[in-house]
């Protein structure tokens, strides 16, 4: 592999997780990254371009963590495939791998394996302050001397070691590092007559490679019929027995680990030393204390979506309804105007409004995953999780769950037990996602007083945490009855690394804010506006057979009582949006929906919904834009539903049908993304058809329930 001018090169990224790859990764590849999915799997495929000098560019792939060539979940197996893969569109020129240097012995393992694949390696160790805390020094030259492989310290967080590690890179990438001629472990002598018959079939780099496809030939997808059959009669005959080979080599490997430890590493006495992180852990995964902090955690998280938000956001609306009726006063009466004002001013209008909130919402989840209390949660609930036939694994999906369904359902693939995984993924969306929080924003505005509890507790955050932990529950409950209908028996484990505590990176946090924030408005922002749009034409327009005689009659009308024109034309507007090919299409479900509080308009949004659940917002800022008279476009959307009032006069806002509708819209599948991936994920149609069955009945039982009892 000899770098030329302007060469590029693909770098495949590897470590055991919570090793600080993530961290390496951003710090080689800044904002020049993209996240796609593996060829045929809906496993996160994350890339990035660095300029590792002025003459030589990389292609960084960061592959999922595992703890060793040996794959147990599908996040594994995909790291595994890109490894083994001979022939692969991400096969590495080379492999850089992140060792945590305060657990080597454990690391090396996976080191060991990786060498022996006979692709370039660097080796780059983090976590070096926390293993001298520990008493523990490394001899970097002794390490790299034993490995026959660059060793290099690293700290991505403060971005030490960088620099350095750009250089060994260069140099590796020129030759002046070769692969180690000798193997880790001799891995021929396992199964000679089985390892040259595979190199006859597949070429592959390495004895170990060969191996490797001994053991999980059945599994590998880059073989061919011939491949796969000439292996299988190569195993027969030759009486090849995985497990027997499998336990020789890591024994192997922990031997000559064993002998590099004590030449290149000085450890202390393990007792010696109480590491902070420890000392925080008796706290904060106490059995009694552990939870009760979990709580205020999640408390304040909460509160703090409400208070902080509450001023950028009333900045936003009052700016959206100034704008609104400053260009109704400007622009001439037609059509294309009312578009403008009422559609796509309407729609942006439901979109930036939740900004604040969003941004604030995926700011706070990162500072308790950068800081390391995110895994502790696992580690709190594994207990609890376990009564309803789930594990600690399946906190993550769910609590992912309160940011987006989609990749939190696409985390469950770490969950190894099948009965467990499927449980969460049929689960998960209970779990109220960011795009719920638009309509909680506005229903807990509505019916909720502004208030105090206790003379600081906001009652607002109050309830918005109700519903996030009524989710929550609903998911435990549905999950202790799921366990006992689906029929998979398999034992099931928890096996977690609890990463070191940390100081949170604030810029990681702002960037995460700022680009969720920027999701947001695209991705949703695109929907919104569309179906914004959409909603314009039908709310504007209907069958000539109903508008027409609408018109005729308010023509009289003010033509008879001109000083009553601003009453009558509010009436006007309000009759010829109920005539609308919109208003139709509400009244005709209206019937379905009236026993659990809900008018018209509001079956609208629950129909647009289903392409995505923050549509609601900008259906409703349409519908009551178009349905209002032009001097009423300076209000703002909350004012608009505020006034909103029944035929008989009475408000459609009230107590009873604010909370229906935030427990329906809490428990009903309305995100057509999630039932598609729930289709990719389960290879079937029959798990999203159930969830969509029984979450639209569970939505619609409990908000039956709560209107009539409020």
């Amino acid at each position: 592999m000899q770098a030329t001018t302007n060469a590029s090169i693909n770098i495949a990224l590897v470590g055991n997780p919570n090793s600080g790859k993530s961290s390496l990764f951003n710090a080689l590849t800044g904002l020049n990254q993209k996240v796609s999915n593996f060829p045929g799997v809906t496993v996160d495929k994350k890339t990035g371009t660095s300029s590792i000098s002025a003459a030589l560019q990389a292609n960084i792939i960061d592959l999922p963590g595992t703890y060793s060539l040996y794959p147990k979940s599908a996040d594994e197996f995909v790291t595994y495939d890109v490894l083994v893969n001979p022939k692969g569109n991400d096969r590495p020129d080379m492999i850089l791998i992140i060792a945590d240097a305060s657990n080597l012995k454990r690391n090396l393992l996976f080191c060991s394996q990786i060498i022996d694949l006979k692709i370039p390696v660097i080796i780059a160790l983090t976590m070096m302050d926390i293993a001298r805390k520990k008493g523990v020094e490394i001899d970097l030259t002794g390490l790299e001397r034993e490995l026959g492989v660059p060793v290099v310290s690293i700290n991505p967080r403060k971005n030490k070691g960088i620099p350095e590690l750009r250089k060994n890179i260069d140099l590796l990438a020129r030759e002046h590092f070769p692969v180690p001629p000798r193997d880790f472990v001799d891995s021929h002598a396992m199964a000679p007559e089985v390892v040259n018959q595979i190199k006859q079939h597949v070429q592959v780099r390495s004895d170990y490679a060969a191996l490797h496809i001994a053991v999980n030939s059945d599994e590998l997808h880059f073989l061919n019929g011939g491949q796969k059959l000439a292996i299988k009669n190569a195993l027969q005959e030759h009486r090849f027995n995985k497990t027997k080979v499998q336990a020789e080599e890591i024994m192997q490997r922990y031997a000559r680990i064993k002998h590099i430890m004590k030449a290149a590493v000085v450890e202390a006495d393990p007792l010696q030393k109480q590491l902070q992180t420890e000392k925080l852990d008796n706290l904060l995964l106490h059995r009694f204390w552990g939870y009760v902090i979990l709580l205020g955690v999640l408390f304040l998280l909460f509160q703090s979506i409400f208070w902080l938000a509450s001023y950028p956001m009333d900045g936003i609306e009052a700016a959206f309804g100034a704008l609104s009726g400053w260009l109704t006063n400007v622009l001439p009466d037609n059509r294309i105007s009312d578009l403008l004002i009422n559609g796509i001013v309407a729609g942006i209008s439901g979109i930036a409004v939740f900004v604040p909130q969003i941004m604030i919402l995926f700011g706070l989840i990162t500072l308790l995953e950068d800081t390391g209390y995110m895994a502790r949660i696992s580690f709190l609930t594994d207990r609890l999780m376990r009564q309803v036939g789930l594990n600690g694994k399946s906190v993550m999906p769910l609590i992912s769950g309160v940011a987006c369904a989609v990749p939190a359902i696409m985390a469950a693939r770490s969950i190894e037990n099948r009965k467990e995984r499927l449980i969460t993924i049929l689960v998960t969306p209970l779990m109220s996602c960011s795009a719920r929080l638009p309509i909680y924003t506005v229903m807990i505005a509505l019916v909720v007083p502004n208030r105090s509890v206790l003379g600081f507790l906001s009652l607002q955050g109050l309830v918005m945490m109700g519903l996030y932990l009524l989710g929550f529950f609903m998911a435990l409950v549905l999950s202790a009855v799921m366990k006992w209908f689906i029929s998979i028996k398999e034992k099931s484990y928890f096996i977690m690394e609890l990463p070191v505590y940390r100081a949170p990176r604030w810029k990681n946090v702002g960037t995460t804010m700022v680009e969720k924030a920027r999701i947001f408005i695209t991705d949703a922002g695109k929907v919104i506006m569309v179906i914004s749009v959409i909603l314009w034409f039908l709310a504007s327009y209907g069958p000539a057979s109903k508008m027409d005689p609408v018109h005729a009659k308010y023509e009289q009308l003010m033509a008879a009582n001109p000083a009553a024109h601003d009453e009558l034309d509010k009436a006007y507007q309000s009759e010829k949006l109920a005539n609308s090919y919109a208003g139709i299409l509400g009244h005709a479900i209206e019937p379905a929906i009236r026993p659990l509080g809900f008018d018209w308009k509001i079956g609208i949004a629950l129909i647009t919904s289903f392409a995505a659940r923050e549509v609601f917002v900008g259906t409703m800022a349409t519908l009551y834009s178009v349905g209002e008279s032009p001097e009423d476009n300076d209000a703002t959307l909350r004012e608009k539903m505020s006034a909103a009032v029944r035929a008989d006069g009475s408000p459609v806002y009230t107590v009873a049908t604010g909370f229906s509708l935030m427990l329906f819209y809490a428990f009903a599948m309305q995100c057509m993304s999630t039932l598609a991936i729930v289709k990719r994920e389960t290879k079937s149609w029959k798990i999203p058809a159930i969830q969509l069955v029984y979450m639209t009945a569970l939505a619609y039982i409990c908000s039956f329930i709560a209107y009539h009892i409020f």
